[in-house]
């Protein structure tokens, strides 16, 4: 058995103290391996920046170790049986996928800093911690001894994140047998009865998707924190979740976020910690892991976070439908969707997935993954008449290949949907998935069928409107954050623009009323910084309008047929 040993001298310095101890070792040349990247973040982030002084020991005596590359070891034995490597960790990010150390509590994601002895993986690991005894650990692994956790295998220990402290709350609700424990951290006052109806709704609508659940047991373990904040990443049979500020969080807009982002870390349990693409099982840590099935990994997930939601009565049609048209305005706020298709996206994640790159380059494989999926779901139950639906594809995917252990390729997931669906759907991922065809009117057409339309309004911003461009502003400056292509705001605006004026008066973060009080049709002169220049642009309006906004709304002429429809897909009176 493989031995971790954290413990800490200061934790104001935020170091963690890392001893891996190797009994009944057969190598001369025995090498470790720190992950590169963390499930659920497809991108480099080298943890191994975070080390510091990296030894080994034998029999009370230092040996010889030295990197190979960027986040591999190489230790000269000398045919010793017991190793000891000792290194340091700065346990200082504080996010969903980070770790973190102070006086008040330890944050721990041994992806970050846990390194794994090759050829060993696959033995059982131990996890101690020397933390203050009054200290609780909450965490998916088992606890053997006091502070001691056990995993059977490397990938369990490093995707087992944890909170250990002495202030810890702690609610558990059962579903199907299956206990639930909602783990909290921080300085808020949760409204346990609301949070433990709530939660055990939409777990018990996302077990109905696929039948059983994958683990025994399931920790949300939250970090609420005292500024804003939003950010959750999924484990084998667990979630960290970091949201703020905590004074907020039974408040209607945190406590949203709150349900939303702990139903797709849920979801999140059997698709891709169980459902996984071939191209990511098992886990290569040591470098890119490509895959083009990002949008069924995250954007399905997407989509059926809010959907389960709605679907178990914890928000309303009406709530559902707001988280959608945030979803769609997200979606239409940038070009992007011209340029690369989401399967390109996917694969693309690697390179700049999570930044936000140049202008209109890619798309997001969760905004328009969620929207993929919800004309995916539609079109289902309407060709085949409500009989099957996106939950048929998931549950085939759930018995065909994550119940089995069993990697889907790209082909193995349009197949399922065809044999659903029919050869019709061909189009479907010749136009939205590996296409960049505009999904406007499938949309409308396909939330027909429930009763309702996409609906396209003018945008109120006359500046985005009328002239195609977007700005951020506070009080020090009004900056161009986007434009439309071929908008007249192309032809003499430019990224990070600093607006000044508008016809010879000040902008204080009144830019549109500024416009409001102003004949557009004769356009508008507009004084700005442009690298610490000052310079003088005229704006014309076009015949076009630009960034046009986009909701889901019901119909008022919708059939009773549709009525019924809307009731088979969202469980809720239309």
């Amino acid at each position: 058995m493989i031995r971790h040993h954290l413990s800490y001298a200061n934790p104001l310095t935020h170091f963690l103290d890392i001893t891996i101890t190797i009994p009944d070792n057969r190598q001369q040349e025995l090498y470790l391996q720190l992950p590169a990247w963390r499930p659920g973040r497809y991108e480099l982030q080298h943890f191994a920046q975070k080390l510091r002084g990296v030894t080994a020991s034998a029999n009370g005596a230092a040996i010889p170790v030295r990197k190979v590359t960027k986040d591999r070891w190489i230790v000269e034995t000398g045919d010793a049986e017991n190793i000891e490597v000792r290194y340091s960790f700065y346990a200082r990010q504080m996010d969903g996928g980070g770790s973190w150390l102070d006086e008040e509590h330890l944050y721990l994601n041994g992806i970050n800093c846990l390194m794994a002895v090759e050829d060993r993986t696959h033995e059982p690991q131990q996890l101690q911690l020397a933390i203050p005894d009054n200290w609780q650990i909450a965490c998916g692994l088992p606890e053997i001894e006091h502070h001691t956790l056990l995993a059977d295998n490397y990938d369990l220990l490093v995707d087992s994140p944890l909170i250990a402290s002495a202030s810890l709350k702690k609610e558990t609700y059962t579903v199907a047998g299956i206990p639930f424990h909602i783990w909290l951290q921080g300085d808020c006052r949760p409204d346990w009865e609301r949070i433990k109806k709530d939660f055990e709704a939409f777990t018990k609508e996302q077990l109905e998707v696929f039948g059983d659940f994958p683990v025994q047991d399931y920790h949300y373990l939250n970090e609420i924190l005292p500024y804003r904040f939003y950010h959750g990443v999924e484990h084998v049979n667990s979630t960290v979740i970091t949201l703020g500020p905590g004074e907020l969080l039974m408040t209607p807009a945190l406590y949203k976020e709150f349900l939303g982002v702990s139903s797709h870390e849920l979801f999140h349990t059997w698709n891709v910690k169980q459902i996984r693409p071939k191209e990511i099982l098992p886990y290569d840590f040591t470098g890119e892991n490509y895959f083009r099935t990002g949008y069924v990994a995250e954007g399905i997930t997407t989509y059926y976070g809010d959907y389960m939601l709605a679907r178990s009565g914890v928000f309303t049609a009406s709530q559902y439908f707001d988280e959608l048209n945030t979803t769609l305005q997200r979606y239409f706020a940038d070009h992007s969707r011209y340029h690369m298709s989401v399967a390109d996206s996917s694969f693309d994640l690697w390179l700049d997935g999570y930044k936000t790159g140049i202008p209109d380059r890619k798309v997001s494989i969760y905004i328009k993954g969620a929207l993929t999926a919800l004309l995916l779901d539609l079109q289902l139950r309407r060709v085949t008449s409500n009989q099957e639906s996106l939950d048929t594809v998931m549950r085939h995917l759930w018995e065909d290949f994550g119940k089995r252990g069993i990697g889907y390729t790209e082909d193995d997931y349009k197949q399922l949907v065809l044999r659903v669906g029919g050869v019709e759907f061909e189009g479907y991922f010749d136009r939205y998935i590996n296409g960049t065809a505009p999904i406007e009117n499938a949309l409308d057409e396909a939330l027909a069928y429930v009763g309702c339309t996409l609906q396209a309004d003018e945008n109120a911003l006359l500046y985005e409107r009328l002239f195609g461009f977007k700005v951020v502003a506070d009080a020090q400056a009004t900056k161009v954050t986007a434009i439309a292509p071929d908008s007249p705001a192309s032809a003499v605006l430019s990224i990070d623009d600093e607006l000044m004026a508008v016809n010879g008066r000040k902008i204080e973060q009144n830019l549109q009323a500024l416009l409001a009080d102003t004949d557009l049709t004769q356009g508008i002169a507009l004084a700005l910084f442009r690298n610490k220049q000052l310079r003088q642009v005229r704006l014309e309006p076009s015949q076009h309008t630009y960034y046009t906004r986009y909701s889901i709304t019901k119909r008022k002429e919708a059939t009773d047929t549709e009525k019924q429809n809307f009731r088979l897909w969202l469980k809720q009176e239309f």
